[in-house]
């Protein structure tokens, strides 16, 4: 990917989305190439998949919809019932329709970067968690705590910021798709076997 092209999705993302959600896609662009430095991953995918992360967010849910429909996009009950949860589908769809993205990767970390997904690559878990902790967040529970473990372990982060957000759905009784249930189940799994292993 080439830094001129990163500049095109850029002034693209200027034009289509609302001046608070571009300035959210650039923390989140710039945060996620900070966290692939920081754990040797491709940054220049990482500012792709950040600047693009959110690129369907700001269309009406009447047509995420129209899109899902006219491109075969399966919706789940859920979506269905909550038109806002469509818009990683739609983003990832957008993002190899229009911005030419055929990178698997890419298009995945964009796909799950509202639920999650068990199995998530070394990207999807970076854009997962940028997107959580960028410095325009404000009100995230255990924000501090988050972004400290980010840089240590993303495994560690990303369990936090699944139980975080599935307690806080709870409280408000805010809907949750079943895939972040799924998501915080297997890295629980997970991060126990390894410490097993560990000890």
């Amino acid at each position: 990917m080439k830094i001129a092209d990163t500049r095109k999705i850029m002034k693209k993302m200027e034009k289509t989305l609302d001046p608070k959600r571009y300035e959210h896609t650039l923390g989140v662009a710039y945060t996620a190439s900070s966290l692939a430095m920081c754990y040797g991953a491709d940054y220049e995918k990482a500012i792709v998949a950040g600047l693009l992360h959110d690129c369907a967010k700001c269309m009406s849910n009447e047509k995420k919809l129209e899109i899902c429909d006219k491109h075969n996009l399966e919706i789940s009950e859920i979506e269905r019932k909550n038109l806002y949860l469509l818009h990683a589908k739609v983003g990832s769809y957008i993002a190899r329709k229009q911005f030419h993205i055929v990178d698997r990767d890419i298009l995945n970390a964009i796909l799950y970067h509202t639920t999650g997904r068990p199995g998530m690559s070394q990207l999807e878990k970076i854009i997962y968690i940028a997107d959580y902790i960028e410095p325009g967040r404000r009100h995230a529970p255990n924000l501090p705590q988050v972004r400290e473990l980010a840089f240590r372990d993303l495994d560690e982060a990303l369990l936090k910021i699944l139980e975080d957000t599935l307690e806080y759905l709870k409280e408000i009784g805010g809907t949750s798709d079943p895939m972040t249930q799924k998501t915080y189940d297997y890295y629980k799994a997970y991060i126990q076997i390894e410490k097993r292993q560990e000890d």
